[in-house]
């Protein structure tokens, strides 16, 4: 398997077993050092408690890659996030991650999710306001 393919699999395998919820994978995919951007989140623990907190609002959280590309050590992919929200509300949004990768482990990720799309779905954006 090549770089390319090692680094692909490392980032499908780590939205799969952290989505199950199956955090003991975790170590094997991600480097001592991870981090993951804009919200600081370190290492194992922070990214499996980041995700606690999705599975604890979207329990039967589901994650699929939709497209994944690689350049160098980088790997681009962007997801379809679904599930059944506590609300009550069956909820869909997107994301896309930008990991690098090194020895087939991801170090680092920068990190969109669609919030809002989210928010719009279970009915917590406040009503538009006119000027």
């Amino acid at each position: 398997m090549s770089t390319h393919e090692q680094n692909k699999a490392a980032v499908r395998d780590c939205f799969s077993q952290a989505a199950a919820g199956n955090f003991d994978a975790l170590p094997g995919l991600l480097a001592e050092g991870y981090v993951l951007h804009p919200e600081g989140i370190r290492g194992v623990d922070g990214l499996a408690e980041m995700v606690q907190g999705y599975r604890s609002q979207i329990p039967d959280l589901s994650v699929t890659v939709d497209h994944q590309f690689t350049e160098g050590d980088y790997v681009a992919t962007r997801t379809t996030i679904r599930g059944r929200h506590v609300t009550g509300h069956d909820v869909e949004f997107t994301g896309l991650t930008i990991s690098r990768c090194r020895d087939g482990k991801i170090e680092e990720e920068w990190e969109i999710v669609d919030v809002m799309s989210l928010l719009a779905q279970i009915g917590q954006l406040p009503e538009p306001t006119t000027a």
